[in-house]
């Protein structure tokens, strides 16, 4: 299967650096350090996007265009949330930021919410969750690090999480950053929701 080809395109601080949308947007989020960054290197297999040691160092919304074959969509990369040395005004400025880039009228297809397999859904996750039922967008669920539990745990583990009813596109993938095979599960799993998304949605434009 081909792989993808991306290209960082435009890296938005501000509503108004928000670039005009052009194809389906597929948007990351999930905690300062839950190795977003490392899963879109490994996802769009190049270095791409900047890792850093510091918790909460993106500042920024960064968009990517991915393309191999029939797959052309937006990758957006949203900043980390949650890390608790930043003081309130900076969690105003990233709601604010999240508020603007959500409410923009984007073709946003659906969010990836990432969170750390370690610790499951934390206050922060459950409270982005509850935003975007607010909003009613769709989101798919993949943990990070998933390496750093031992494979006898990892199925209890997995299935508690399901069971605590987490809502997901489908079934919520479980990777280790680097691992090939998982990264070419994901891409397939995005691609498929991406299909179906635009047959729903060419369904109702010929209502």
């Amino acid at each position: 299967m081909a792989s993808w080809k991306s290209e960082l395109y435009c890296t938005a601080f501000t509503k108004q650096q928000l670039p005009p949308p052009e194809s389906n947007e597929v948007v990351f989020v999930g905690r300062s350090n839950v190795g977003k960054s490392t899963l879109i290197n490994a996802l769009l297999g190049r270095k791409i996007a900047k890792v850093s040691s510091k918790p909460g160092k993106t500042r920024s919304i960064n968009f990517y265009k991915v393309s191999a074959e029939e797959d052309n969509f937006t990758l957006v990369d949203l900043p980390g949330y949650g890390y608790a040395a930043r003081g309130m005004s900076e969690r105003k400025t990233w709601w604010r930021l999240i508020e603007d880039y959500f409410s923009s009228e984007r073709p946003i297809s659906f969010v990836i919410h990432l969170m750390d397999f370690r610790h499951g859904p934390l206050a922060n996750d459950n409270e982005l969750t509850a935003w975007l039922d607010g909003i009613d967008m769709q989101r798919l669920v993949v943990f990070t690090k998933g390496d750093k539990i031992s494979p006898g745990k990892t199925k209890g583990i997995y299935q508690q999480y399901v069971r605590a009813d987490l809502e997901s596109i489908l079934p919520p993938f479980i990777t280790s950053g680097t691992n090939d095979r998982e990264m070419e599960i994901l891409r397939k799993g995005i691609r498929d929701i991406i299909k179906e998304i635009e047959k729903v949605n060419q369904a109702k434009a010929k209502k």
